[in-house]
């Protein structure tokens, strides 16, 4: 276990139940009812009697307590040294968090200990003021329901600058970057915050419907080799899906992704290799091909 077994759920009933017992609120029901929500069960038969009996002798028969303070978890020193180590990733730096308490404590590990295999290694560079000063203004426009003036680079090297209402920030494991989602000119935007060049908080928003997303679909079929199915339905969790027995070792699967994603999409099913062949809609084998294609010029000799 990581961390300390004061924090297990028998030590967060009998926290819940004396900090009612120091403010003169507690009643054998209502001990009955915080035993059942922070622990199990089965602990209605020992919390109860031994809180309130002469084993423990924390509770008197009227369900008063001889505490005369409201009792504190600290945190242990191994919980703090994997605080700190948390603290460490720019990516929770960017919300600013409270090192407080913190300052002279060793992280239980550093980032550069940590080895990523399955994402790409040009993530956003969080650590750029003028990338944290956008993020944090874009905290703030969503916080306090602002809009904002966004100026960002797009595909083909365009400089817009738009009045956009913020909806929600998303980040994506795989490509380590964030992206904004917001509505501005009767669309839906998506935008990724490594591509913004000026960025503003501007007035007060009414916040309407989002514009909802362009879904398209692709469908292709698979070779369950190598745990290849459990692989992908893992890898696509996060979408609607429909998946179909062909035979013991095949199956056909629908997916639905955000139009905006579609590059991505094409280069997430490729990473699998041949246990997946794409087979609908015909635009969509043809980036695949495109794709494959240029990767082989890319890769042949000279």
């Amino acid at each position: 276990m990581l961390f300390h077994e004061m924090y297990g759920s028998y030590f967060q009933a009998a926290d819940a139940i004396l900090k009612e017992a120091v403010r003169g609120t507690l009643t054998g029901k209502e001990m009955n009812v915080l035993v059942q929500r922070y622990a199990f069960g089965e602990s209605l038969l020992t919390i109860p009697e031994g809180m309130a009996g002469e084993k423990w002798k924390l509770l008197h028969r009227d369900f008063t307590t001889p505490l005369e303070e409201v009792p504190d978890m600290p945190l242990t020193i191994l919980e703090k040294r994997w605080m700190k180590a948390l603290l460490q990733d720019p990516r929770i730096r960017l919300f600013e968090p409270d090192f407080t308490g913190l300052e002279d404590v060793e992280p239980l590990f550093t980032p550069d200990m940590v080895v990523y295999y399955d994402r790409y290694a040009n993530g956003d560079a969080y650590e750029d003021p003028a990338y944290i000063r956008y993020f944090r203004t874009i905290c703030q426009a969503l916080r306090e329901s602002r809009d904002l003036r966004i100026g960002f680079e797009t595909k083909d090297k365009t400089q817009p600058v738009l009045s956009l209402t913020p909806y929600y920030l998303e980040y994506s494991e795989k490509d380590d970057r964030f992206r904004l989602i917001a509505s501005g000119n009767g669309k839906r935007w998506l935008i990724n915050l490594s591509r913004i060049i000026f960025c503003e908080i501007a007035g007060g928003s009414e916040l309407r419907a989002l514009p909802p997303a362009s879904i398209d679909m692709v469908t292709f079929e698979l070779e369950d080799r190598r745990n290849a199915l459990e692989r992908v339905l893992l890898h696509f969790s996060h979408l609607e899906k429909e998946t179909k027995r062909l035979d013991d070792t095949h199956y056909r699967v629908t997916l639905k992704y955000d139009r905006a994603d579609r590059t991505e999409m094409v280069i997430r099913i490729l990473s699998f290799g041949p246990v997946i062949k794409v087979i609908a809609p015909e635009f969509f084998v043809g980036l695949i091909r495109e794709r494959i294609e240029k990767q082989l010029r890319i890769s042949a000799p000279e």
